[in-house]
C-alpha cells in the first residue's frame, strides 16, 4: 500500500462520519488531553511542594507557634509567616510542639 493509497482510505472513512460528530470528537479527545497534563502538573507540583517541606523540617527541626493559638506550622508554611515574631514560639520537632499542646495546621502540608 503507498501512501496516496492510505490517504484515500483515511478521506473515505472521514467523509463517511458527520462532521458534526468528527468535531465532537476532536473537541472531547482535546479537552481530555488537556485535563489529564494539566493534573499531572499539578501532581508533580503537589509532590515537589510537600518534599520540600518534610527536607525543611527534617534539615532544621523547627516548627513554629503562636503563643495565642492552638496550631503549629512548619517554618516555611504559610500561616507560620502570619504570625507575628512577637508571639512566635519555636520547637525543635513536631513531637515538642504536640508535648506543648499544640496540635498540627490543616492547611501545613508536610507535617
Amino acid at each position: 500500500m503507498t501512501i496516496a493509497d492510505a490517504r484515500k482510505k483515511c478521506k473515505s472513512l472521514i467523509a463517511r462520519i458527520p462532521r458534526d460528530v468528527l468535531s465532537i470528537a476532536i473537541l472531547i479527545l482535546a479537552s481530555s488531553f488537556s485535563f489529564g497534563l494539566g493534573y499531572l502538573a499539578g501532581q508533580e507540583h503537589h509532590f515537589s511542594t510537600s518534599t520540600t517541606l518534610q527536607k525543611e523540617v527534617q534539615g532544621t527541626g523547627q516548627v513554629v507557634a503562636s503563643k495565642n493559638g492552638t496550631k503549629y506550622y512548619l517554618s516555611g508554611c504559610a500561616g507560620a509567616d502570619r504570625i507575628s515574631d512577637a508571639n512566635k514560639v519555636w520547637f525543635a520537632s513536631p513531637a515538642a510542639a504536640a508535648a506543648a499542646g499544640y496540635t498540627p495546621a490543616a492547611n501545613c502540608e508536610g507535617i
